[in-house]
């Protein structure tokens, strides 16, 4: 089991993913400014996991606060709230793990007025989100593994695996780990995903870990593929979803989803309910983040391209809904159209089967 982000006594400990796959290092972080940078750093990466990650660092804060009072308290945790939410801006499931924290932190402070029972909460709190994240994504193995068939070749762009989560299983790879699991044969492309490679570095170590057959491609080659009909389907993760469908993921995904439609595959978005964001009408409203040029022109320290030469680095870019096939959640799958199937799955506990 893939261990991405947990809690330990000594501080928040997770896989420091920059070093993969040619070195497994884990970080014990023991202050929420360390988790903080972690995540803006991308030593764990993922919306699930950022969630994940930004709970342990709110539970940590807390725990570390020096506050004798309930009310140094509320302004430490405030303040702490403050600095995390301005570690990622696309990833939904950030901003989703910090309210969640702040209503709890609300809740228990309503009930007592002891610090010391507040911050236990919090760290009870934290640990509900983690648990629940490991139940979600093997619920989205269950739901979307019947979408996937026997002997397929499944294409993914990114990493929406255990490593973009808490752990274990996985979004996007959860659902071709649950056609395994299911008993069905199955094997993956992964595109290499420029500039942070997380396909080739990530995705390619998780799926040779489970002894998951795995070819690595370049991003341009996804056309190719798909043409030559060596593709069954394609399965990507999610950063944020909009009410109508449209979704954000890791750049690149709207030219696979383009070149999927054109090829006549079934593209599928896979996510837990946490990551999507109903207060948007429409992908139009997802803040796209951009992040340093560099990871685009050097590789370490090696300088790949010209000096003075604009270089753009968006994150991610948005795959409008008419080419998402399906969206599979931990409540079932969701298909078009999707202000109806999402706005029922978002307001439902549970949902017994497929939409």
């Amino acid at each position: 089991m893939i261990k991405t982000v947990e809690w330990t006594n000594d501080g928040v400990r997770m896989i420091d993913q920059r070093l993969l796959p040619t070195e497994e290092k884990y970080l014990t972080l023991r202050s929420y400014e360390e988790v903080a940078e972690a995540i803006k750093k991308m030593v764990v990466r993922g919306a699930p996991a950022i969630g994940v990650s930004a709970a342990f660092g709110l539970a940590l804060g807390a725990r570390e606060s020096v506050g004798t009072s309930v009310a140094d308290l509320v302004d430490d945790f405030s303040y702490m709230c403050q600095v995390m939410s301005k570690t990622r801006p696309t990833a939904v499931n950030l901003f989703w793990a910090i309210e969640r924290m702040r209503l709890a932190f609300d809740r228990e402070k309503a009930r007592t007025q002891n610090p010391e029972e507040i911050k236990e909460s919090l760290v009870a709190e934290a640990l509900d989100i983690f648990k629940e994240d490991i139940d979600a994504n093997r619920s989205i193995g269950r739901f979307g593994a019947p979408l996937i068939p026997d002997g397929a070749t499944v294409l993914t762009h990114c990493n929406a695996g255990a490593l973009a989560t808490a752990g274990d299983y996985g979004t996007a790879l959860g659902v071709i780990r649950g056609a395994r699991d299911a008993g069905k044969r199955v094997a993956v492309i992964a595109d290499e995903t420029r500039p942070f490679l997380q396909g080739l570095r990530l995705t390619a170590w998780e799926l040779a870990k489970d002894d998951i057959p795995v070819t690595v491609i370049t991003d341009g080659m996804a056309g190719h593929v798909m043409r030559s009909q060596k593709v069954d389907c394609v399965v990507v993760g999610a950063d944020r979803i909009a009410a109508n469908g449209d979704t954000a993921n890791k750049v690149g995904t709207y030219m696979v989803a383009v070149l999927a439609k054109e090829n006549n595959v079934p593209f599928y978005v896979a996510a837990p309910i946490t990551t999507l964001d109903l207060s948007l009408s429409s992908g139009d409203q997802i803040p796209i983040e951009e992040r340093d040029t560099r990871e685009i022109t050097h590789i370490g320290s090696q300088q790949l391209g010209p000096d003075g030469v604009a270089v753009q680095n968006p994150a991610f870019d948005v795959t409008p809904n008419q080419f998402i096939s399906a969206i599979i959640t931990e409540r079932g799958v969701a298909r078009p159209p999707y202000t109806i199937s999402l706005k029922e799955f978002a307001s439902a506990k549970s949902v017994g089967s497929n939409a």
